[in-house]
C-alpha cells in the first residue's frame, strides 16, 4: 500500500464560535459568587480537526462544548483564519484514512496543550473513533469509539456526550457529567433538558400541573407531583416507555418533594395536610408500605433528601422557630439539627440536596431579604456562602460533586444555571419563561 500525507490546518482545528466557548461570560450585576476564578491553572485542552463532515463536525463541536463545561480545562482557542498546520494524517491512495496518525506533540506543547483530543474517520462507515492525547507524555491516552448515526438525532448527542465523559475520566481519573439531564419547572409543566442546554422535551402531560422532580438512581425514571384540585399524587414516570403510574397511597392530600433512596428502594416525599406537614416514605422496591417518619407537633417537616449512603434523611423543620435543615436516621430516628446558623444573620434555610459523594450538602438561605446559595461540609458542618446579591435559590448537585443547578433571576427572569463549586465559573442553562425546582440527573447509561 502506498500512502500520501494529507495536511490538517489550524482552519480545521475550531468550529465557529469556538471562541465564544473558551471565554467566560461575565457575572451580571446583581449576582456575585463568593469563589476566584481564576483562570490558567487548568491543564490545557485542544480539540483538533480533521475531515470534514456533518457526523464529524458536530461531533466536534458537542466535545469542545462538553469539555469546556466540565471546568477542568483551559480550552485552547485560536483563530480559526490561521492558516498554521496542526498534523499530518495518513491516508491510502484512494484518500481513506489508516491508522497511522502524525501528532505533532511539540507543536500543540507550543500551543500551550496539556492534552488534544480528535474526532477521526473510523476503517469503516459504522463508526468513528475519538482519541485523547497526553502531550508532555507524547502518547495516545484513550480510544473511545463512535457509531455512526443521524448527527441530528438524541441518540447522536448522546453517544458524544458519553465519549466526552471518557475524555475527561481519561485525563481526570473522574467521568465528566455531560451525558446527564436535568428536570424543571416552567409554567406548571415538567421538562427534560440536555447537561448542555440541548434537547429540552416536555416531560409531563399536556394540560395536567406538575410540581416538585426526582430523578431515579437508574436515570430511566423520575417521579414528581401532579397537582389537581388542591391535592398533589407522585407519578412515577418510565423515559423509555413514556408512561407513568401513581404511586400507591398519595392518591389524597398533596404530596411534593419527592427523594429517592440510591438503591432506588425507598423514595420520601412531603405530606401537606391541614394538621401538619410531615415526611414520609414509601417502598417502591415492595411497591408497599406507607409510612410516617416525622411527627409535627406544631411545627412543619418537609424537603427531604437522602445520604448517598442511604442511611440518612436531611429534611427542613420549623421546630426551632424558622425553618432549618435536620437529619435523621432513613427511618424517622435521631432526629437532630443539621446546618447551623446565625440568629439574625441569616434566616430560613430550604431545600438542602445531598451531593453524591456525600462531602456537602446544599440548600439556600435568606440573607438580608433573599435566597442565596450555601454549602456546609457535612463532618465539620462548616458553611460556606456560594452566592452573595439577588435571589438564587433550589440547588441541586451534579454526579460529579462539583457542579450545582440553581434558580437565579440575574435575567429579570427565573432560569437554571449552573455553578462550579470549584472555580465559581457560572453558565445559563435555560432560556424559558420561568423556571423553578430544577433536579439533576445521574450518568445516563446506555
Amino acid at each position: 500500500m502506498t500512502r500520501r500525507l494529507a495536511l490538517v490546518l489550524l482552519s480545521g482545528l475550531l468550529l465557529p464560535g469556538s471562541l465564544a466557548h473558551a471565554q467566560d461570560p461575565p457575572i451580571e450585576q446583581g449576582v456575585r459568587i463568593g469563589i476566584t476564578y481564576t483562570p490558567g491553572l487548568r491543564p490545557g485542552m485542544l480539540v483538533l480537526g480533521g475531515p470534514h463532515t456533518e457526523l464529524l463536525d458536530s461531533a466536534r463541536a458537542i466535545l469542545q462544548r462538553d469539555l469546556d463545561y466540565s471546568d477542568h480545562f483551559e480550552i485552547i482557542a485560536l483563530p480559526s483564519s490561521d492558516d498554521l498546520v496542526l498534523g499530518i494524517t495518513a491516508t491510502d491512495d484512494a484518500g481513506a484514512p489508516v491508522d497511522d496518525v502524525y501528532v505533532n506533540y511539540s507543536l500543540y506543547s507550543a500551543l500551550g496543550a496539556d492534552y488534544a483530543v480528535a474526532v477521526l474517520p473510523g476503517a469503516d462507515s459504522l463508526e468513528h473513533v475519538v482519541a485523547v492525547y497526553d502531550v508532555k507524555g507524547e502518547s495516545e491516552r484513550r480510544r473511545v469509539r463512535l457509531a455512526a448515526m443521524d448527527p441530528l438525532s438524541q441518540e447522536f448527542r448522546m453517544a458524544v456526550h458519553r465519549a466526552s465523559d471518557v475524555v475527561v475520566e481519561a485525563v481526570t481519573g473522574v467521568p465528566g457529567i455531560a451525558a446527564t439531564r436535568l428536570l424543571f419547572i416552567s409554567r406548571g409543566s415538567l421538562y427534560r433538558i440536555d447537561a448542555d442546554g440541548a434537547n429540552q422535551i416536555q416531560v409531563s402531560q399536556p394540560g395536567a400541573t406538575a410540581f416538585s422532580s426526582t430523578w431515579h438512581p437508574d436515570g430511566t425514571r423520575a417521579v414528581y407531583s401532579e397537582l389537581e384540585q388542591g391535592w398533589g399524587k407522585l407519578i412515577l414516570h418510565d423515559f423509555i416507555s413514556g408512561t407513568g403510574r401513581v404511586i400507591p397511597g398519595t392518591e389524597e392530600q398533596l404530596n411534593i418533594s419527592p427523594t429517592i433512596s440510591p438503591d432506588g428502594g425507598m423514595v420520601a416525599f412531603t405530606r401537606i395536610a391541614e394538621e401538619a406537614n410531615e415526611v414520609y416514605r414509601y417502598n417502591l422496591a415492595r411497591d408497599c408500605c406507607l409510612e410516617r417518619l416525622t411527627v409535627g407537633r406544631f411545627s412543619d417537616n418537609l424537603s427531604p433528601t437522602f445520604s448517598p449512603d442511604g442511611r440518612q434523611i436531611a429534611f427542613v423543620t420549623t421546630r426551632a422557630g424558622g425553618t432549618q435543615i435536620y437529619v435523621m436516621s432513613a427511618d424517622g430516628t435521631g432526629q437532630e439539627l443539621f446546618a447551623p446558623f446565625d440568629y439574625g444573620v441569616t434566616g430560613n434555610s430550604n431545600a438542602p440536596d445531598w451531593s453524591p459523594d456525600g462531602i456537602n450538602i446544599t440548600f439556600h438561605r435568606v440573607v438580608a431579604g433573599s435566597p442565596q446559595i450555601f454549602i456546609m461540609e457535612t463532618r465539620s458542618r462548616v458553611v460556606q456562602q456560594l452566592s452573595s446579591a439577588g435571589r438564587n435559590e433550589d440547588p441541586t448537585w451534579a454526579p460529579d460533586g462539583r457542579h450545582l443547578a440553581f434558580i437565579s433571576g440575574r435575567t429579570g427572569r427565573r432560569q437554571v444555571w449552573v455553578i462550579d463549586v470549584e472555580t465559581g465559573r457560572v453558565r445559563q442553562l435555560t432560556r424559558v419563561g420561568e423556571a423553578r425546582l430544577p433536579a439533576w440527573s445521574p450518568r445516563i447509561r446506555e
